[in-house]
């Protein structure tokens, strides 16, 4: 349990700080997607901010049990891993949640496959950092 926990705080933080930079850097070179931001879909008075910030550390919690559960099954170096865990999340989880987000929601394509790819190096991240924390 402590080999989880530490290495999803790591990993957390992380997450945090590529996240929180890719998403100036998302929105200086991509500032046509981020308008739909602002549509009434989404929320913007900024009284769950903390909760949007908590995600990296959220995620990377629970990809962390996820990777102690299962890492027997990635072979290789920490990249390829790495990259191996975010392929199996990727498919697994974000594939099904990004099929049934754009069914039912009113969003565009570009935001569901910016979701996706954000979602899967997310988890390539995480999961090199769990390969190289708990191998």
């Amino acid at each position: 349990m402590k080999k989880i926990l530490i290495s999803g705080l790591i990993a957390g933080v992380i997450l945090f700080i590529i996240s929180y930079g890719g998403l100036f850097l998302a929105i200086r070179f991509f500032p046509t997607l981020f308008i739909e931001y602002n549509g009434p879909l989404f929320n913007s008075d900024g009284s769950r901010d903390v909760l949007f910030y908590m995600h990296a550390f959220i995620i990377s919690l629970a990809l962390s049990w996820f990777w102690d559960r299962f890492k027997s099954l990635f072979k290789g170096h920490s990249i390829l891993r790495g990259l191996e865990f975010g392929f199996v999340y990727a498919i697994i989880a974000l594939l099904p949640i990004m099929w049934i987000s754009f069914s039912a929601l009113d969003i565009t394509l570009p935001i569901v496959i910016s979701w996706f790819l954000y979602g899967f190096v997310q988890a390539v991240i995480a999961g090199v950092v769990f390969a190289k924390i708990n191998p």
